[in-house]
C-alpha cells in the first residue's frame, strides 16, 4: 500500500499515471486493498497532483463510500487546488446530502465545467431546496449548464421544479428551448395537456417546442396531435424551423419509445 501511495506522488507524470489506472482495475475487480489507497488520495488530497485526484474521482463508485464525506466537503470548497467540479460529482453519486449547500453555491462558479458538475449532482440528490437556484441556471451563458440545470430540476420532479421549467418554456427567451422541452417531457401525465394546449399556441416558436417534448413524453395521446401538426401546420420558428417538421420527429421519436416499452414488456 505505501509503495502505491509513493507511485502516486512520484514525479514522473506517466509513473503516477500507470500506479492510478493499475489501482482502479483492480478495485474494479473489488481488490480491497487498492480500494483504500484509493480512499486514501481523496482523503489526503493535496498530497496529490490535481489530476490524479481528478481522474480517482471519475472513478469514485469503485472505491467510494461514506468515510469520505468530510475530505470530498473540504475538496469541494477548495477554489485553489482546482478540483471542485469532480468534487461535486463524487458528492452526488455517493449520495453525501451534507454537500448540497456547497453544491448550491457552486453553481455561480466562474467555471462553466463546475456549474454544470454542481447541476448533475443536486438532480442526482433529488434536492428540492436547490429547485429556484437551479431554474436561475436555466439561463446560464453556458448551454450545457442551461441542458444540465433542465436535466436536474427534471431529476427532482414534483410541481416547483415543473413550475420554473414551464415558466422557462413560457418565456420563450431562450436561444435553443431543446432542453427545457426535453426536461419538460419527463414529467409525462402531469404536463401532457399544458403542452398539448401549447401546440395551439400563436407562436410558433411555442408550438415547435410543445411538439418535440411530446414526441418525448412516451404517451400514446400525443400521436393525434402530432399528426394534426405534421399535417396542417405551416408555422416558421424565429431560426427557420419548421413546426410541421418538428413534428414529424418527434412522431418518429414516439414510436421509437412506444416500440421500446412494448420490447421491455414481460
Amino acid at each position: 500500500m505505501s509503495r502505491d501511495v509513493r507511485g502516486l506522488a512520484d514525479q514522473d507524470r506517466s509513473v503516477r499515471l500507470s500506479v492510478l489506472d493499475r489501482l482502479l482495475l483492480l478495485a474494479r475487480d473489488g481488490d480491497h486493498d487498492a480500494a483504500q489507497v484509493l480512499r486514501a488520495v481523496v482523503a489526503d488530497y493535496r498530497r496529490f497532483d490535481p489530476e490524479i485526484c481528478t481522474r480517482a474521482l471519475n472513478q469514485v463508485c469503485l472505491f467510494g463510500d461514506a468515510s469520505l464525506a468530510g475530505p470530498l466537503l473540504d475538496c469541494l470548497a477548495d477554489a485553489e487546488y482546482g478540483c471542485q467540479a469532480w468534487a461535486a460529482t463524487a458528492c452526488g453519486r455517493l449520495g453525501i446530502d451534507a454537500a448540497i449547500p456547497r453544491l448550491i453555491d457552486l453553481l455561480a462558479h466562474p467555471d462553466g465545467l463546475a456549474r454544470e458538475a454542481a447541476c448533475q449532482a443536486l438532480g442526482q440528490l433529488g434536492e428540492e431546496t436547490a429547485i429556484a437556484a437551479l431554474a436561475a441556471r436555466l439561463d446560464d451563458p453556458a448551454e450545457f449548464v442551461r441542458a444540465a440545470a433542465g436535466a436536474a430540476l427534471a431529476e427532482i420532479g414534483g410541481q416547483g421544479a415543473l413550475a420554473s421549467l414551464w415558466r422557462a418554456f413560457e418565456s420563450r427567451s431562450y436561444p435553443r428551448m431543446g432542453y427545457v422541452a426535453a426536461a419538460l417531457a419527463q414529467f409525462g401525465p402531469l404536463v401532457f395537456d399544458r403542452l398539448a394546449l401549447a401546440t395551439r399556441h400563436e407562436d410558433p416558436e411555442m408550438r415547435f417546442w410543445a411538439a418535440r417534448a411530446l414526441g418525448s413524453t412516451g404517451d400514446p395521446r400525443a400521436a393525434t396531435i402530432l399528426t394534426r401538426l405534421a399535417a396542417e401546420d405551416d408555422g416558421v420558428t424565429r431560426t427557420g424551423a419548421h413546426v410541421r417538421t418538428a413534428a414529424r420527429t418527434a412522431l418518429k421519436t414516439l414510436r421509437r419509445t412506444s416500440s421500446d416499452e412494448e420490447i421491455r414488456q414481460p
